[in-house]
């Protein structure tokens, strides 16, 4: 009897481990089923094309209040609370309400070199001469967020959020551009491009010329002042990115080799690839003055990588290897999908300055020339 009782209590605690283990299994194979029909009705969310591959096709608007460079204030804290999130859009609008206001019909020229009352919210030219007002900015109206997070900038690498130093080979070739540089561009990056006189048009900026605009075309594609607007149309071979800023069309050829390294562009030259749901997109082949905002060298190389977050958004990742900066540094940060148009920037159609210089650059040479064919005539009558 005693070793009959002993192995009913045998069984007991066995049997009822075995219904405890069992009941875990159901949980845990209905928790792997809810999470499967989860990750496919999420998949089923992501717009698809023919091929199974996700279609990044649409117009997104990158505009953003997140700056590319971490402001120092924050260090390495890559998240903004909602409070101060808040605090930025709201400062953002205050500035905007003040330059839709109307101006004064009667107001004076700004003086030589500007004052910065007239857009004081901008550096460089735009601010210290009134170029631009709220009319023609569009800078989005609060930071963006991924994964559920204000960020405090797009660059997430290095830990400060901020563009990496130059290496020797940068600083030597910084100085060696540094004179052909205007002297008042101050930091406004779509213009620092090396110029040199203004009687050549080959030697003004790339924008000036509505050729390019560093950063708006990339790679990598950074947020600006406006013109924010980008359409991506996918195709079986090719991914197109079309920038109207200034009328940039990036032609990312897919499972393609690099065209050779004798052929370069100012944007480089682009092949992408699937990694699964991912486009990676590596770009090389620059020319020496690249239309990045990066102020890469001819040997910097870009690697993009395009996921959906959802049907609405993308997630745009990056990451730049060059050896003018003495580490590689990357970022990310949401395109939104939008229903607004992109138009055409038709940059040649007003740019009367750009005329103008030339002008201006073709007067002063004939003056020069009647100057000193004038001192000349006096000279030789004079017998000295």
């Amino acid at each position: 009897m005693q070793i009959r009782r002993r192995r009913s209590s045998f069984w007991r605690v066995w049997g009822s481990a075995l219904v405890s283990i069992g009941a875990l299994v159901v949980i845990a194979a209905a928790a792997a089923l809810m999470m499967f029909a989860a990750s496919a009705a999420e998949a089923e969310e992501i717009p698809r094309r023919h091929d199974g591959r996700p279609d990044l096709s649409g117009t997104y608007d990158i505009a953003t209040l997140t700056p590319a460079q971490r402001p120092d204030r924050f260090g390495d804290r890559l998240e903004l609370t909602p409070d101060e999130a808040a605090a930025l859009a709201e400062h953002w609008s205050t500035n905007f309400d003040k330059d839709h206001a109307p101006s004064d019909p009667n107001r004076e020229a700004p003086p030589k070199g500007g004052t910065g009352i007239y857009a004081p919210e901008f550096t460089g030219a735009a601010g210290k001469v009134g170029g631009y007002n709220a009319f023609f900015v569009d800078i989005g109206t609060g930071a963006f967020t991924l994964d559920g997070k204000y960020r405090t900038s797009i660059v997430t690498d290095p830990p400060d959020g901020r563009y990496p130093p130059l290496s020797e080979l940068g600083q030597e070739r910084s100085k060696r551009l540094a004179p052909f540089r205007h002297e008042n561009t101050g930091t406004a990056w779509w213009l620092d491009l090396p110029v040199g006189p203004y009687d050549d048009h080959e030697l003004r900026p790339l924008a000036e010329r509505c050729i390019l605009t560093r950063g708006a075309s990339g790679p990598p594609s950074m947020p600006g002042m406006y013109n924010n607007l980008k359409t991506i149309v996918q195709t079986d071979t090719h991914v197109m990115i079309l920038i109207e800023w200034m009328h940039d069309v990036r032609i990312i050829r897919l499972d393609s080799e690099h065209l050779p390294d004798t052929i370069r562009n100012w944007s480089g030259d682009s092949i992408g690839w699937w990694e699964g749901d991912t486009l990676v997109v590596e770009t090389k082949n620059f020319r020496e003055i690249p239309g990045s905002v990066t102020r890469g060298s001819r040997d910097m190389r870009v690697t993009e990588r395009f996921s959906r977050i959802d049907a609405d958004n993308l997630r745009y990742e990056f990451t730049v290897d060059d050896p003018a900066y003495e580490t590689a540094w990357s970022g990310e940060y949401p395109w939104p999908a939008t229903s607004h148009k992109l138009y055409e920037y038709a940059c040649h159609e007003g740019n009367y300055a750009f005329g103008n210089i030339m002008r201006g650059a073709r007067l002063l040479e004939r003056e020069a020339i009647e100057q000193g064919a004038s001192r000349g005539s006096t000279g030789s009558g004079s017998g000295d």
